[in-house]
């Protein structure tokens, strides 16, 4: 098995116009593009608040404390029943 470790380009998030989903959505892939268990790390940072359980690579860090943690548990619970119970 050839591992591939090409630059990933993901297309930046136009400043003001992002909506809670698209900055979660470009924060898991950072997390993933880093190596990293995106929900681990977005568990460790709305647990806690702190920042550094998400990777500044591709903006993800500046991104995701543009949202205020309720914000995030309100749109992953949007999400969930949305998505979900909804069926």
């Amino acid at each position: 098995m050839s591992e591939r470790f090409e630059t990933m380009k993901m297309p930046p998030l136009p400043e003001g116009k992002e909506t809670a989903a698209d900055i979660l959505a470009h924060v898991y892939r950072a997390l993933q593009g880093k190596g990293y268990d995106p929900i681990t790390q977005l568990v460790g940072f709305v647990l806690t608040g702190e920042p550094t359980y998400i990777t500044s690579f591709q903006g993800a860090r500046s991104l995701i404390c543009r949202l205020e943690r309720d914000e995030i548990l309100e749109e992953l619970v949007r999400y969930y029943v949305e998505n979900k119970l909804n069926r």
